[in-house]
């Protein structure tokens, strides 16, 4: 569990650099096009580190509760949920 949250924060924060440089990018009116590659980017990583976090509660929270039996529908309801909020 330590390992998984450390990698995620190293991310994330990896992540909001990337951001910052995207806005300051913005604020110097740099090209259109050289802002939507490095913002392109930002949300090429933010993408990596949601399939990492949906991984982790698949094989941690999902799990848990398969093999204890007690909340697996909500379980399954909420990842329903997050697919039907990234369209």
């Amino acid at each position: 569990m330590e390992h998984y949250k450390k990698n995620l924060l190293h991310r994330l924060k990896i992540i909001r650099g990337h951001l910052d440089k995207v806005i300051n990018m913005v604020e110097k009116d740099d090209y259109c096009i050289d802002v939507l590659q490095q913002s392109t980017a930002v949300g090429n990583a933010l993408k990596q580190a949601d399939q990492l976090i949906l991984e982790h509660h698949l094989h941690h929270c999902v799990h848990d509760a398969l093999v204890n039996r007690n909340m697996v529908e909500e379980k399954v309801e909420e990842v329903i949920k997050v697919f039907r909020a990234r369209k």
